[in-house]
């Protein structure tokens, strides 16, 4: 029997030793073997196998680190993709989990040199919604299945549907709105009774009409109403005495009357605010979201990470799953992927045409009449749409520059 065969104890002590993960300095790639300590490392690296494999490398060092390279991240996705596909999670995390198994891909074989490169790539393509936080990295998969891109499709198109319809909805209480006022007569306004306090004059008798069910018997004689051919008596229509005072105001003070009907006319004025208030409120719930960007918005880069391109201003070319816009740049022309978070909107001259990305009047573009600097706010007129010449006052973050 040889001296370490497979099933002699010192063969067996050899592979339990070897279990498990090893320190990655003693660890060829090229070979894929992982040593146990320095001075194994150092034999192996003497060896002629090794020899050979290093020769090759040399011949063309870079298609095997683009190949280890595309190895890693595609193992790494795949293991995101399945283990955190819908949660956001610390990118420490997914990389404890993915080396565990000893025969992975090492990092020192690609062309990223720690983690946090690795992850700011993964930001820049577009493959990871990336932030950095006090307790590190944090990384979002960005899901980009057929089945995935389908149903967000077919939930973009049932949210323009219900902004269609209460774009609908809008323009015919709009219309309400505006037939209402035009058929309005103060005519028609009937002024509330003012109340008065019942005062009585010293001697002075006051008397209520009030109502009968039975004949009055009075004796026959002048002053008594007249009679029917029938003989019936002619009852003289009563009213309230408040009702005689309030019409004998009215005809010696004119002045009196039409103030009456002013006031009907200023709370028939805040009705129709009110209801434009409460449709504003209802288009502000609905079109209040957590992600803005749109095609054709001049945008600025806030991230310092991309030091080449700090505050620059670009054009969004095209949005990638609501958060990730691929920005060209004005100056350089080249083409970014950048998260949201680190873009900023751009306030255009006195004049200029932005659009509305937020809020109630989402999606409408509008001309920029002023700026409220202390309130970081700005007055804009809508120039599109059922709600073209109103005017409003947007915050700078909910109004963004576009291209002409």
């Amino acid at each position: 029997m040889g001296k370490n065969e497979f099933l002699t104890p010192k063969a067996i002590a050899n592979r339990i030793k070897a279990k498990g993960l090893q320190k990655l300095k003693w660890y060829c790639q090229m070979c894929q073997k992982q040593c146990r300590d320095e001075n194994g490392f150092k034999c192996h690296c003497l060896s002629e196998g090794h020899q050979r494999q290093m020769q090759v490398f040399g011949d063309n060092p870079d298609r095997f680190i683009d190949g280890f390279s595309e190895e890693f991240e595609e193992q790494f996705m795949e293991h995101l993709k399945r283990s955190h596909r819908t949660t956001r999670v610390a990118a420490t995390v997914v990389w404890n989990e993915y080396i565990a198994n000893r025969h992975h891909i090492h990092m020192n074989s690609t062309k990223w040199a720690t983690l946090t490169e690795f992850v700011k790539y993964l930001g820049r393509e577009g493959k990871c919604k990336v932030d950095e936080t006090p307790k590190g990295w944090f990384i979002t998969f960005i899901d980009r299945e057929p089945e995935t891109l389908l149903r967000e499709g077919l939930k973009n198109k049932r949210e323009r549907a219900e902004l269609a319809d209460e774009e609908r909805h809008d323009r015919a209480l709009a219309e309400q709105i505006e037939r209402a006022s035009k058929n309005f007569k103060p005519e028609q306004v009937q002024p509330e009774q003012e109340k008065r306090e019942l005062q009585k004059q010293d001697g002075e008798k006051i008397g209520f009409a009030l109502g009968s069910s039975g004949p009055k018997i009075k004796p026959r004689g002048e002053g008594l109403p007249p009679l029917h051919n029938d003989g019936s008596t002619v009852r003289p229509q009563k009213t309230s005495v408040f009702a005689e005072d309030e019409e004998n105001d009215d005809a010696i003070n004119p002045a009196k009357k039409a103030k009456k009907v002013l006031i009907g006319k200023e709370s028939k004025g805040d009705v129709l605010a009110q209801i434009m208030r409460e449709s504003e409120q209802g288009k502000e719930r609905v079109n209040r979201k957590d992600y803005w960007l749109c095609k054709d918005l001049v945008v600025k880069v806030m991230s310092r990470n991309l030091a080449d391109y700090y505050k620059q201003k670009g054009v969004v070319q095209r949005v990638i799953g609501k958060y990730v816009g691929e920005i060209e740049m004005l100056d350089s022309k080249h083409v970014l992927k950048v998260d949201q978070e680190e873009l900023e909107t751009v306030i255009p001259q006195i004049g200029g045409v932005v659009r509305i990305v937020n809020g109630a009047y989402r999606g409408s573009n509008a001309r920029l009449l002023s700026i409220d600097t202390s309130k970081f706010a700005a007055s804009v007129r809508i120039e599109n749409g059922a709600f073209d010449g109103r005017i409003i006052t947007a915050d700078y973050e909910d109004i963004c520059k576009i291209v002409s």
